[in-house]
């Protein structure tokens, strides 16, 4: 085989090495996948009259349902056995070493699914508290979230994890951490898409701003991204050996409810239309 025709792949995971710390691409993309959200949420807030001080909790409650539903998720999901013997590591971002101790690990696994739950839970508990609507409020985040998963899948990419299968596909990468096979950019696929899926909300917003409230983003965003999930897993190896003698994997799995609640909201929203009462409560 010639590798000459195929991308080799072999980034160093860190982006910066400060000497006594260093910051790694995968934490960056996260960060940078934040901020982005968090000005573009600033921005729809500011354009929908919607005060500072509602909007200002918002990032904490995100950031930590995210985190901590992405973690669980990934535990839950796909390494319960071990997790459920081991619930400290669920939590800290270490791993007890058999003959080494402890050591910092950073949290390796975290489950898109899982996120997306603890998000929603976050977004509930963040509405109530400052009185905004929650179907206005999961529209808003619907809106910007494709750019955040963008990132994410780049932090992947830059950790070649979540690896595609063998292929002779002239974009294949050759994953020179894993193996020296060429193979689906399963990371870039998805992060194409999340950046094409924000450009579609974005448009959609513009041109139909009163829909935000009726759920038709939320529906939209479940859809379009866990569809796509279903399709780009079949280009993806398997995270855990037990999924390798399943018909669907667990991701395409745990993606089936999001699309039909997806296309449940998208349709309810055609009977719909959004009000300029944000507010449950002034």
């Amino acid at each position: 085989m010639n590798h000459e025709l195929f991308i080799t792949w072999n980034p160093d995971i860190v982006a910066l090495d400060l000497g006594f710390f260093a910051i790694r691409w995968y934490s960056l993309c996260w960060a940078i996948g934040l901020v982005a959200v968090y000005l573009l949420m600033h921005r729809l807030y500011r354009q929908q009259k919607i005060s500072e001080e509602k909007f200002e909790p918002m990032f904490m409650y995100c950031f930590l349902g995210i985190l901590i539903g992405a973690r669980l998720g990934h535990c839950l999901f796909y390494e319960p056995g071990y997790y459920l013997s081991h619930p400290l590591e669920m939590v800290l971002p270490m791993r007890n070493v058999p003959g080494q101790g402890w050591k910092f690990t950073g949290y390796e696994g975290l489950a898109s699914h899982g996120g997306t739950l603890g998000l929603m839970i976050a977004l509930w508990l963040y509405a109530k508290h400052v009185g905004l609507k929650f179907l206005h409020v999961l529209d808003n985040v619907a809106i910007v979230t494709p750019i955040c998963a963008c990132a994410i899948r780049l932090g992947n990419l830059m950790n070649s994890e979540i690896i595609g299968k063998q292929t002779d596909v002239p974009w294949a990468f050759i994953f020179e951490r894993v193996d020296m096979l060429p193979r689906h950019p399963g990371q870039l696929y998805e992060a194409l898409c999340y950046a094409i899926f924000f450009g579609i909300h974005w448009f959609f917003y513009r041109r139909y701003p009163q829909k935000v409230g009726t759920g038709f983003f939320f529906g939209l965003c479940l859809f379009l991204i866990f569809l796509s999930r279903i399709f780009i897993e079949y280009t993806k190896e398997n995270q855990e050996a037990f999924e390798d003698g399943m018909l669907f994997n667990m991701g395409q799995l745990l993606s089936v409810p999001f699309v039909v609640i997806g296309l449940y909201w998208m349709f309810k929203s055609s009977t719909s239309t959004g009000t300029t009462n944000h507010s449950s409560k002034d």
